[in-house]
């Protein structure tokens, strides 16, 4: 006597599939564009100019002898432009018929992460160049509270206009918290004011001397090695210029039978002070688990 099963033949095909919520590639934290100086380009405009005055020094006077020497204001200054970054993905019309969930919405989430990460790794590659590109660490070096302390030192001796931010991968950053821990929770005190601190939560750990440390998964090996360059950077170190914010179009393509989906944005990011930052060489490899 046959038995119909649940793949006998092709009634396999005659049965319904359910498909669960979409799941998404998970993405790192993205916080570097709201720890710095943001500028908006207006229309019409093609750059803008970020000036900067100098130290005057101040002298020693005699009674009855007139002053000789004048200082300069010393004015230097950096120009920001801003350049275009963006994605393009096609959807034809059978899949948006046939696909269960709202598929433009799928790829919308998909198009802004990969937008965020690309900001955010613009901003990441400014970060060795600080200093005149003398890293703070090194290679082998783990992010210790001793080295913590050593780069609180640092900001304060080359006078680091606050709000100071550290930030680092988050295994560099595990590696302090342990170190914190075993302390006490003297530490950790809250986001320094001058900074969203409602963006920024997610991404904080814990402060130093008034520094605050966040954490950014962005941060990548460098090549050759286990350690990665975080920064610690007063928010006047860095900018983000932006003439476009990012912004979604969709096109129809009757011949294709689909949509263009194209996601834009306008924008730059530059250093403002070599003197206002440091890279910062540490470890960034995976924490020990089994002991």
């Amino acid at each position: 006597m046959p038995i119909q099963t649940a793949t006998t033949g092709e009634l396999d095909h005659a049965q319904a599939i359910m498909i669960s919520e979409m799941k998404y590639t998970a993405e790192h934290s993205a916080p570097c564009k709201n720890l710095i100086e943001k500028f908006t380009l207006p229309k019409g405009y093609k750059s803008i100019t970020v000036p900067k005055v100098g130290q005057m020094e101040a002298a020693g006077l005699v009674d009855g002898i007139d002053l000789i020497d004048s200082e300069e204001i010393g004015m230097s200054y950096v120009e920001l432009t801003a350049s275009e970054v963006g994605l393009k993905v096609v959807v034809t019309d059978k899949l948006v018929r046939q696909q269960q969930d709202d598929v433009f919405r799928i790829v919308g989430r998909q198009m802004g992460d990969a937008m965020a990460r690309k900001l955010d790794e613009d901003i990441i590659a400014l970060f060795s160049g600080f200093n005149g590109g003398t890293a703070l660490g090194g290679d082998n070096k783990d992010l210790t509270i001793t080295a913590m302390s050593g780069i609180a030192a640092w900001a304060r001796a080359n006078k680091l206009p606050r709000p100071i931010s550290f930030i680092h991968h988050p295994n560099a950053v595990a590696q302090l918290a342990k170190h914190y821990a075993a302390i006490g929770s003297t530490y950790y005190q809250g986001i320094m004011q001058g900074l969203p601190e409602e963006v920024l939560r997610n991404f904080w750990k814990l402060a130093v001397d008034g520094i605050n440390v966040f954490e950014d998964g962005n941060i990548a090996k460098i090549a050759g090695y286990d350690s990665g360059y975080g920064c610690v950077f007063s928010k006047n170190a860095m900018c983000y210029i932006e003439a476009l914010a990012p912004t979604v179009e969709r096109e129809r393509d009757a011949s294709l039978r689909g949509t263009e989906v194209v996601i834009v944005s306008d924008y730059g990011v530059f250093e403002l002070d070599d003197g206002y930052g440091a890279p910062a060489q540490y470890e960034i490899g995976a924490l020990a688990t089994s002991t």
